[in-house]
């Protein structure tokens, strides 16, 4: 059984259960399944082994805020070493990231859907239970399964703090 929190974040102003243990840097990343756009089932570890990973938590790429953390990120990947991979997880299904990043443009990140599961956000601690959305958060985790940084949004309109993020990710290559 997973831990259940209150008391972390609010949804429009309430009060809202989080599902499972924040993680910190040190810890092993849990393995986990989503969504591609087109269906398609993947590992966020394995399918990127040897990679360092950027994995961004959102509520839905159809939000202002989510919007542009994900373009940013989008933006930011074009300068990053080729064994960086971001992977953008949200509870929107496939379908609806699909169009979204059409829209947008998105081409640098991987957008997966948690939405069949929530198997993502039980085990990064960042699947609000009572409306079924990820809070906000982002982690680096290294070619070893190893977080080497970890940072959840007091609140979710709040952004991450983008260069501790990518300054995490070049350190974690050399790791």
């Amino acid at each position: 059984m997973k831990t259940e929190r209150s008391g972390l974040i609010k949804f429009k102003g309430n009060e809202v259960v989080v599902i499972g243990d924040d993680l910190h840097p040190g810890d092993t990343a849990p393995g986990f399944f989503c969504h591609t756009v087109d269906w398609l089932l993947f590992n966020g570890l394995d399918d990127t082994k040897g990679k360092v990973r950027i994995i961004v938590a959102v509520p839905s790429l159809d939000t202002e805020v989510c919007d542009r953390e994900t373009r940013r990120f989008n933006l930011e990947a074009t300068n990053l070493d080729k064994d960086i991979v971001i992977l953008v997880v949200s509870m929107d299904l496939p379908y609806a990231q699909k169009r979204w990043c059409g829209g947008a443009g998105i081409d640098r990140v991987i957008t997966l859907s948690d939405h069949l599961t929530g198997e993502f956000g039980m085990k990064y601690a960042c699947l609000m239970k009572d409306v079924r959305v990820l809070r906000r958060a982002v982690f680096v985790v290294n070619h070893k399964n190893i977080i080497t940084y970890s940072a959840y949004m007091p609140a979710l309109g709040d952004e991450p703090d983008y260069a501790g993020v990518l300054e995490a990710a070049k350190a974690a290559l050399i790791m």
